[in-house]
């Protein structure tokens, strides 16, 4: 006679419960990249998966390999036509997205669930590469409990799933200290730990190191934060944050740009009415431009400074940067400027803008000297009732002149760019000065976040014994904008960000509660660098922490931790469960009124002989061993029947 033997572990054919199980797992870990992935490669996932869900419900037969190649096959072209190649990190993730859903439609056995459990881990590490904001990190925390809970059920299956939640939950609660302790001593290394250098700044907006009218009126719709600064005092008031960036030299008659630039030795300014120490937490722009408030007083470690007043970091910055730096208003002025610069601050390209040129030059034969000129430019357009606006009209090829003389309507760049046309064309040096005005400053903490709404234009014009001097045409025309900021200087119904509008102020102190958290994140989490480290270690006493001591602090306090947890479980085995517990108790009842089991005697054998001897107990006794034979052999332990069988056991009652 044969016998059948059961199925190996790896080998049990997954039910309905463990697909359901295993595609809500995928479904949350694929659901951050649906913004990203092609919108066609996401519909046809989640057509795999509903195809999955309908063969398991109709018991019908998983469709053969081939034809899963086959639709591979033609994904992996979708692919190479929507990137333009197949190797990339952007192509990679969006083909383990679909390969998600192909496992899912070929899994039969428990083995095939596990790798499919094991590919949910890593899509869960891949959304980190592009997010590491507190709400990826939620979502992928409560991910990493559906996959675990999954994981469970596939190894321990016939319980429920209330049961298979509280053991992950249980090997989680393990493994967060030591999370903590590796997170917390690991010897830090710079550079970004979720980047890759060949797309890691896809999708990067910002400032660029060019301006052409129209452009920064669309940057001004984006509520995307630029970066926040902390001072160590009170801030500046709202008028003062202009936050310099790139400076714009060279003008084809339409564009601006920056040309090629020099480092210069930095100066250290002298005089100024207010000094300003502060740090900025510097969103990732892909440029080497670091903001700071107009003056600089001192550049921060490893920066570079440059002949038109730039700070600039070694490298691109393709990751949160913090750095700490100081600013002066006012400072005394510096005259002096090289005769190359001077000349190229007045080039113009010949032939355009004939009306602005003509104006210029009327300007020029009026005034005495150029202090006299930049008077009547200011006031000429402070009379000219010009309007601001974050949807000018286009301009031709004449375009300042259409601003001018015409539209009298747009935003900063076209009152920068008009004004330093202006002062070039009446020979005066002049030059676009590009970056952020203004911020938000948040009332909880005193932080202020500079937003790419921010983004801010104004010009510097070289006199000779005052040297550069930030003049802002915008503000000359449209006070409001410096004075209150982008949301006050424009009309209500214009398409501003939700958050920008000032009838929704109820929202923005929601914000501000959301952005202290959100800064703590950032500085405490996400730019634990190896400074920040050896201050956490120094407040612990642990001076000059180099990654030899943190290694073995690490490796201690693991040991220990390791040694804590194999005490616990063994104590925990040395228990006998409640089942075998009351069994014993029934036992020694029985043993009590003259019944010993022997050992070799099982449970039904042992109940049946103390029945014979015991008649007037026998049916309570019978029931016990029915009732422990079905808990230690059966169905799964349930709390309701190992508690019925413990009254049962203390009611027995045998004389």
């Amino acid at each position: 006679m044969s016998v059948a033997h059961p199925l190996a572990p790896d080998a049990r054919l997954v039910t309905a419960r463990d697909v359901a199980w295993l595609a809500a797992s995928m479904i949350i870990v694929i659901a951050p990249h649906a913004q990203r992935a092609p919108w066609w490669l996401m519909l046809l996932t989640l057509g795999l998966y509903a195809w999955r869900g309908l063969l398991t419900l109709n018991a019908a037969a998983l469709p053969s390999r081939w034809l899963l190649l086959a639709i591979a096959a033609i994904a992996m072209l979708g692919v190479r036509a929507e990137y333009g190649l197949l190797l990339g990190r952007a192509q990679g993730i969006v083909m383990l997205v679909l390969f998600s859903g192909l496992k899912l439609l070929e899994m039969r056995t428990h083995r095939d669930a596990t790798v499919g459990v094991f590919l949910c881990y890593f899509l869960l590490i891949t959304n980190f590469l592009y997010s590491q904001s507190i709400p990826i990190a939620i979502l992928m925390c409560v991910a990493i409990g559906v996959v675990t809970t999954t994981l469970v059920g596939f190894n321990a299956p016939g319980r429920g799933w209330r049961r298979d939640l509280r053991s992950a939950g249980l090997l989680l609660a393990h493994a967060v200290p030591a999370a903590l302790l590796l997170f917390v001593l690991f010897p830090r290394v710079q550079g970004p730990l979720w980047g890759l250098p060949q797309d890691a700044n896809a999708g990067v907006s910002g400032l660029s190191d060019s301006m052409t009218p129209g452009a920064m009126a669309r940057l001004a719709l984006s509520d995307a934060v630029a970066f926040r600064a902390e001072f160590a005092g009170e801030p500046p008031p709202q008028p003062l944050r202009y936050w310099r960036g790139p400076v714009l030299w060279d003008y084809d008659g339409r564009t601006w740009r920056m040309g090629e630039t020099a480092l210069a030795d930095f100066v250290v300014p002298k005089g100024g009415s207010d000094v300003y120490e502060y740090s900025v937490v510097l969103e990732p722009h892909d440029r080497k431009w670091l903001f700071a408030l107009e003056t600089v007083s001192r550049l921060p470690p490893r920066a570079r400074f440059t002949d038109d007043g730039q700070v600039l970091a070694r490298r691109d910055v393709r990751r949160r940067l913090r750095y700490e730096i100081s600013s002066v208003s006012d400072p005394e002025p510096v005259a002096g400027e090289t005769r190359a610069l001077l000349e190229r601050a007045r080039r113009l390209p010949e032939g355009t803008n004939p009306r602005a040129s003509a104006l210029a030059r009327a300007w020029r034969a009026e005034s005495a000297d150029d202090a006299q000129l930049l008077a009547r430019a200011i006031s000429y357009l402070q009379n000219n009732r010009y309007t601001y606006t974050l949807e000018p009209p286009l301009m031709g090829k004449d375009s300042v002149d259409e601003f001018l003389f015409s539209a009298k309507a747009g935003f900063c760049e076209h009152f920068a760019s008009a004004f330093v046309f202006l002062m070039r064309a009446a020979g005066v040096p002049a030059r676009v000065v590009t970056g952020y005005q203004g911020g938000d400053l948040n009332p909880i903490d005193r932080i202020i976040t500079v937003r790419q709404s921010d983004a801010h234009a104004w010009a510097e014009v070289y006199l000779p014994r005052r040297g550069w001097i930030r003049v802002d045409p915008t503000a000359a025309a449209i006070p409001g904008r410096v004075a209150s900021g982008l949301a006050r200087a424009l009309p209500q119904d214009v398409g501003l960000p939700l958050m920008m509008r000032p009838q929704f102020q109820w929202l923005r102190a929601l914000r501000y509660r959301w952005e202290v958290l959100a800064h703590k994140w950032n500085v405490w989490v996400l730019d634990y660098n190896p400074d920040r480290q050896r201050d956490l270690m120094a407040y612990f006493g642990m001076r000059d922490a180099d990654w030899r001591k943190l290694t073995a602090t690490l490796f201690t306090l693991l040991g220990g931790f390791t040694v804590l947890l194999l005490v616990w479980s063994l104590r925990k085995l040395g228990r006998q469960d409640p089942v075998q517990r009351a069994w014993l108790a029934f036992c020694r009842k029985l043993d009590d009124h003259g019944v010993r089991r022997a050992p070799h005697e099982g449970p039904r054998d042992f109940a049946e002989r103390a029945a014979q001897r015991l008649p007037r107990a026998a049916e309570p006794i019978r029931a016990i061993a029915q009732r422990y034979i079905a808990l230690r052999y059966g169905a799964p332990e349930d709390a309701r029947e190992i508690g019925a069988l413990r009254q049962a056991v203390r009611r027995l009652r045998l004389a």
